[in-house]
């Protein structure tokens, strides 16, 4: 049988942004931002330092969730079977 590649895993994408910001949702309405600094395999999990506790917000004119609040944390490890969503968040430019 000859080998197959098989499709990356979730760590392999994780592994692949370790060093960028990322937004880690939660739940709806809560979740962290930070530096994505190591990915974890025993426990599944992601450390994330510079981190900020973001509660989120959304209402019927905006259904897009929009950050309301940041608390400032150091460094966390989250588990990987509490998360909803990981965003990857690129530098924005100013616009001339």
């Amino acid at each position: 049988m000859p080998d197959q590649e098989l499709p990356p895993s979730i760590f392999h994408m994780l592994e692949r942004n370790v060093g960028k910001r990322i937004r880690v949702i939660i739940d709806p309405a809560y979740g962290f931002e930070g530096m994505l600094m190591a990915v974890t395999h025993e426990p599944g999990g992601i450390w994330l330092s510079d981190a900020e506790a973001i509660v989120l917000r959304s209402t019927i004119a905006q259904p897009i969730p929009q950050v309301a609040s940041r608390e400032e944390r150091s460094e966390l490890l989250i588990h990987l079977n509490s998360v909803q969503r990981i965003e990857v968040l690129h530098p924005t430019t100013p616009r001339r």
